[in-house]
């Protein structure tokens, strides 16, 4: 039987923590697997362009002595030139397993249900998996553990808030996020989240003001105020996000051996400041590489390990 990696949702606490842990071992010793998806293809479905997720997987597959192939906008339409189930079928006839980064989680969701082969959630509107995992890496790699850590996120209430509650939830991790009103994230996100933390024992605690957020936390995290495919809102967002800005104020409120976060790309002088995200407490760019030993760790697990 096939497995997907669309949510962290579907992945057990242990499951998660083995995926970090595989992670580790391919960061390590990355010769020890070079031929893992040896004579595997792999298709990379993108509906928007991408620098750190096509080049991670790219170079992933290749690593892993797999074979990528591309597919942009320009080469699929989902669902307008010809239907998201007769792609998903037909390249289920040619290759290993699917990559996709989509802008609408249904055609993630369409994908998975016509597919015969794997299909891995690069990126949707409501949720962004294989960045969360690469953020729980990079916590896990400076502080060793997940217990009495507070995880606080300032800013958009969008589907990196929503794979980041899962995920700190999943691991017992406590997280306080901060969003202007009507900002906050998807209410069956939260609440899915909610449930597993009462049993990991994590705390998600919701406000609108960054500085109650950031109090005593050991991680602050901020994304983009203005996500692809919002630029019509600009204007809009740049006014409601007003002091949801993580400059040195805030970041001096936060536990003084607290890291700084961003899954990128970022905008200096809106979200962060420059100061923040070019200073010594961030490890955006730890992120950034984490993003390519998770992913290899996820494409291991679903394209080479027998699932029942």
């Amino acid at each position: 039987m096939k497995r997907d990696f669309l949510s962290l949702s579907d992945y057990s606490s242990q499951e998660i923590l083995n995926l970090l842990s595989l992670a580790k071992q391919l960061k390590l010793s990355p010769w020890q697997m070079s031929d893992l998806l040896k004579g595997k293809s792999i298709a990379l479905i993108f509906q928007k362009p991408s620098n750190r997720t096509r080049v991670s997987f790219e170079t992933g597959i290749s690593d892993l002595g797999g074979n990528a192939i591309y597919l942009g906008p320009q080469d699929l339409d989902l669902g307008k030139r010809e239907s998201t189930s007769d792609i998903a079928q037909t390249l289920s006839r040619y290759i290993d397993g699917i990559v996709a980064r989509v802008f609408s989680h249904e055609d993630i969701i369409g994908l998975s249900k016509s597919s015969t082969v794997p299909v891995i959630n690069a990126l949707s509107d409501l949720l962004h998996p294989c960045q969360a995992l690469a953020d729980l890496l990079t916590v896990q790699e400076r502080f060793l553990t997940f217990r009495n850590i507070r995880f606080a996120y300032v800013g958009d209430g969008n589907n990196m808030v929503n794979s980041l509650l899962m995920a700190c939830a999943k691991v017992g991790m406590s997280m306080s996020v901060a969003t202007p009103k009507g900002y906050d994230p998807d209410p069956a996100q939260l609440h899915a989240a909610r449930d597993i933390a009462e049993r990991t024992g994590a705390e998600i605690h919701l406000t609108h003001d960054p500085k109650e957020a950031v109090e005593g936390a050991r991680v602050v995290y901020t994304d983009t105020w203005v996500s692809m495919g919002q630029e019509e809102e600009s204007a809009e967002r740049l006014q409601d996000f007003q002091g949801y800005q993580v400059d040195g104020d805030l970041m001096s409120r936060a536990a003084k051996d607290a890291i700084f976060m961003h899954c990128l790309p970022a905008h200096r002088g809106q979200e962060v400041s420059a100061d923040v995200i070019d200073g010594p407490r961030s490890v955006v760019f730890d992120e950034a590489e984490n993003r390519l030993h998770v992913q290899k760790a996820v494409m291991v697990h679903l394209f080479t390990f027998k699932h029942q």
